[in-house]
């Protein structure tokens, strides 16, 4: 797997995650929309954490920097 996500990419998604976890623990949301948020939120830090976002490559999209 080649890294297809740039630092700002990397930095908005985990910066999504903590919002959505931030909601979560101050009872904001719940029920079926909190855990489709957080397995959402899971999903972006795994990525960012990675490096490469799979939906990105049959989209042909690729944040990081040009070589």
């Amino acid at each position: 797997m080649k890294k297809n996500m740039g630092t700002i990419d990397r930095l908005i998604r985990i910066v999504i995650a903590l919002v959505v976890a931030g909601l979560y623990y101050a009872k904001v949301i719940d029920g079926t929309l909190a855990i489709v948020l957080l397995i959402l939120s899971a999903v972006f830090v795994l990525t960012s954490l990675v490096g490469y976002c799979p939906l990105y490559t049959p989209l042909k999209i690729n944040t990081g920097a040009k070589k």
